[in-house]
């Protein structure tokens, strides 16, 4: 049971990856495509770790530390990188 669970979220992870990606083929602003590809990564590779965390519980405290460290630097990095676009904009 717990190794369907932990492929379920590997999967579902996995398909957060590339349900953030393709909005990048579109015609949308920067920053939308920028916004949907970082909530979606940090999402998509959330749920890889905590499928890891069900499949190797004994290393939780490296997954844990990973599950932090996503959460912390994916949004901050989306973060300079919607306000380093914004900026180059303003000066156009």
């Amino acid at each position: 049971m717990i190794d369907v669970l932990s492929n379920g979220l590997m999967g579902v992870g996995v398909a957060f990856w590339f349900w953030g990606t393709w909005p990048l083929l579109g015609n949308r602003s920067v920053l939308f495509k920028l916004h949907s590809l970082s909530v979606s990564d940090t999402l998509g590779s959330m749920a890889i770790v905590v499928g890891l965390l069900l499949r190797i519980p004994r290393e939780w405290p490296l997954l844990v530390l990973a599950l932090i460290s996503l959460a912390i630097w994916n949004t901050v990095l989306g973060y300079v990188l919607a306000y380093c676009s914004a900026e180059g904009r303003r000066d156009d």
